[in-house]
């Protein structure tokens, strides 16, 4: 019950920032990550549209798109409860509301990736801390989708979490189906490199 009413104080929070505030942290925080060699070298690369107040990671996706990077931008799966798949973004995408209002590539028409062959996942945060663990909005979809990640049978994407420095928690009490992230970038400091 305890971790219902944080994640919904942090997402009140979150959604509370100026349009301002927003952009500003926004550019601080792609201004981080794309100074990092993980990030210089990635090829293909899972990103998202921002909702509900989550980090805008528009200025990244543009930067993506300018340095012959392909993104994928994660469609919530027809068949399968809670998992995600993850759908090639290109300019001329049609993009799609899921049932939860956020939009995503229209399955039908896009070209659709494993998450293991991807070389990041770029993933919104509602809470971390600095081992890695997060909080997120509380449905299991990375979790779910990432779960190769645990068998290590596959090739790993990075994960790296994006947030605002305010999101981050003393401790997260991980389950054991949870899936970390390697690093957490907020507006004032990359958090994380050698958890994975």
């Amino acid at each position: 019950m305890a971790e219902i009413h944080l994640r919904k104080k942090l997402r009140t929070q979150r959604r509370s920032l100026s349009s301002a505030m927003q952009l500003s942290f926004a550019d601080q925080i792609a201004s981080i990550l794309t100074s990092q060699d993980f990030f210089l070298r990635a090829k293909r690369i899972g990103i998202y549209l921002a909702n509900d107040g989550e980090v805008n990671p528009s200025i990244i996706l543009d930067i993506c798109k300018n340095s012959s990077k392909q993104c994928f931008l994660p469609a919530v799966h027809p068949l399968k409860i809670n998992r995600l798949h993850f759908a090639q973004y290109k300019d001329n995408s049609v993009l799609t509301t899921n049932r939860f209002g956020i939009f995503e590539p229209c399955l039908k028409q896009a070209k659709i990736s494993p998450p293991w062959s991807l070389d990041l996942i770029l993933m919104p945060l509602v809470g971390f801390d600095r081992s890695g663990n997060r909080l997120g909005m509380g449905g299991g979809f990375y979790d779910r989708t990432l779960a190769f990640m645990a068998k290590n049978n596959k090739p790993s994407p990075q994960l790296v979490g994006l947030a605002y420095s305010f999101q981050e928690i003393a401790q997260i009490s991980p389950q054991k189906w949870d899936i970390p992230v390697s690093r957490i970038i907020t507006e004032k400091e990359i958090i994380g490199g050698s958890l994975r």
